[in-house]
């Protein structure tokens, strides 16, 4: 980087409040802004686009100290003294998939997640696109990993037993004129960028395949690779094979500090004791960058990004079967990946997300302001789209680096550390590809100071909970002769029996929560919101796990899980 260049630009947008120095890493922006926007976009004019020099804010935003981390209220002795071979920071999609694949090895592995359950954050709240990768930057590594992603899930999903589909994408167009230059996009990006199921198609076929779009739109962009699947029900698949696999899973359980000596981390000193790992796997998503600090290790910055998602009632369903959306050749403003709408795997309709820049980290909250601004936009897709289908609304926060790309690669000051870090959109789709990635650097840093043999024994088949309302009736009343629980609906909007409930209560990682339960069946997902079923579910935990009523939580206490067992 120009380092006097960099400094004459900031000066001549913010005066002399910012400025700029290049380090033997990383490029530093220091100062005092009155707006986290303006930290942004200053951090923003300093990337450099060439090398491999991340982008690290020190600017301090006036008047604003950003909240601490949400911290688990548990502080118990419960991992004092382990010493695994891998420590995985971070319960989402990043976590647990690296997780899984790191227990086809003979490695201690343990995952700790500051929450009560898996999937809690990004992981939990977002449209859950298995995207195509056809708007992505060639050379990127995120281009590079959504191609392979992409490919890997149908047996993922088949192995770990989770529903997806390929429903395909489209993407609709104004105007004739505009046809020649999306025909030279769909040819760059099928035969430069790899995405070989690039296609242009042309109004008649639109028509036939999505009939409520937009009848303006003259052609389409169309990816028959894209799909959708459940981001939690994903998440929490991958971490009950890992525990089937031998990993422990310790939830409600946060990293406080690390000992750091000659380079590498002693230490990690956890609110349940304090861990000696011999390589830490840092996936903590927003915290990323917080935990790369402790390690002493920070050569990038997250800053998060906001997007807001709703979910429409399946009776709006129809208005599309797959996943669509418009563009215009006129280049847009800021980093989202402009939203759409999307027909989930449980067959309801979700229309999102924006993108919102924001100081906190674990900023949820849902506005108005994001909600009829994603639906003034989507309207023009789908005409017929309407607020008043929605029955839920989420925000997720995503975390963005400064360069709009992934870090996955070894400490650069830290040697017994690998960063999974700035996973934002498309993370989804290619955690299967970066966990795999992630997965050999490990063996190869441990393989440096013995023999790391396999895991003979390593089953990559994970069977999900029946899913009765998908059978066939013969299937099903088989089922319920067999276990007459499964005959006792409990959620009448997603027919969710108390046989499932109790599935759920006892299987590899259970969360004897009405969240939990809500996350695993869906119970509470549905038209009333829980409305009816919420009162039926805290019963059946209350007698499950032998507490009172008063005693069952919407979300609490996380256990420390070995081989499907708690303690």
């Amino acid at each position: 980087m120009n380092v006097k260049k960099g400094n004459q630009r900031l000066r001549k947008q913010f005066g002399d409040r910012v400025r700029v120095r290049e380090e033997e890493d990383r490029i530093v922006v220091s100062g005092r802004l009155d707006s986290w926007e303006d930290i942004v976009e200053a951090c923003s004019m300093c990337v450099c686009k060439k090398g491999n020099k991340h982008v690290v804010n020190d600017i301090v935003l006036k008047g604003r100290e950003p909240k601490p981390m949400r911290l688990p209220a548990e502080h118990d002795s419960a991992l004092e003294g382990e010493r695994p071979d891998v420590l995985i920071i971070g319960g989402g999609i990043s976590g647990t998939s690296i997780a899984r694949e790191l227990t086809k090895w003979k490695l201690s592995v343990l995952l700790v997640e500051k929450e009560a359950d898996l999937a809690v954050q990004a992981s939990g709240r977002n449209d859950g696109e298995v995207h195509p990768g056809v708007d992505l930057k060639k050379g990127s590594l995120k281009q590079h990993y959504v191609l392979l992603g992409n490919r890997m899930y149908d047996r993922v999903c088949r192995e770990l037993d989770v529903p997806f589909k390929r429903c395909g994408q489209y993407v609709g167009f104004r105007g004739w004129w505009n046809y020649p230059l999306v025909r030279l996009y769909a040819w760059n990006k099928k035969y430069v960028c790899g995405v070989k199921d690039t296609q242009v198609i042309g109004r008649k076929r639109l028509r036939e395949k999505e009939p409520q779009m937009n009848p303006d739109f003259q052609f389409a962009l169309y990816n028959e690779s894209a799909g959708c699947v459940c981001p939690y029900g994903l998440t929490i698949a991958y971490g009950e094979n890992a525990a089937a696999n031998g990993a422990k899973i310790s939830l409600n359980t946060a990293v406080l500090s690390m000992e750091v000596q000659d380079g590498r981390i002693r230490s990690v000193l956890t609110n349940r004791g304090r861990v000696w790992p011999r390589i830490v796997v840092n996936a903590a998503g927003t915290f990323a960058e917080d935990i790369a600090a402790m390690a002493q290790d920070r050569f990038y910055s997250i800053h998060p990004r906001r997007g807001t998602n709703s979910i429409l009632d399946k009776q709006a369903a129809y208005l599309t079967g797959s996943i669509v959306s418009f563009k215009t050749v006129k280049k847009e403003q800021g980093h989202t990946k402009g939203g759409g709408i999307l027909h989930t795997v449980d067959d309801n309709l979700l229309v999102g997300p924006n993108a919102v820049e924001t100081y906190e980290k674990e900023d949820f909250s849902t506005e108005q302001a994001s909600i009829d601004a994603v639906f003034q936009k989507q309207i023009q897709t789908v005409g017929k789209l309407s607020q008043r289908d929605i029955i839920t609304y989420f925000t997720g926060v995503r975390a963005a680096t400064f360069e709009e790309d992934f870090i996955i690669e070894k400490g650069r000051r830290t040697k017994n550390l690998i960063h999974c870090a700035g996973i934002q959109s498309p993370g989804l789709t290619t955690a299967p590809a970066v966990a795999l990635y992630v997965e050999q650097l490990v063996v190869e840093e441990l393989g440096q100071e013995r023999e790391v043999e396999k895991n003979t024994r390593f089953n990559p088949i994970r069977k999900g909970i029946p899913r009765l309302r998908e059978l066939p009736k013969e299937e099903r009343d088989r089922l319920i002769r067999e276990n007459p629980d499964y005959g006792v609906i409990v959620c009448r909007c997603e027919e969710i029996s108390k046989g499932e409930i109790l599935d759920a209560l006892r299987s590899l990682v259970p969360v004897a929560t009405v969240d939990g339960i809500k996350k695993r069946l869906r119970p509470g997902m549905g038209r009333c919101q829980g409305g009816f079923c919420m009162p039926l579910v805290a019963k059946i935990i209350s007698e499950e796990e032998h507490i009172s009523l008063s005693e069952v939580r919407k979300a609490k206490k996380g256990s420390v899980i070995t081989y499907g067992r708690t303690k």
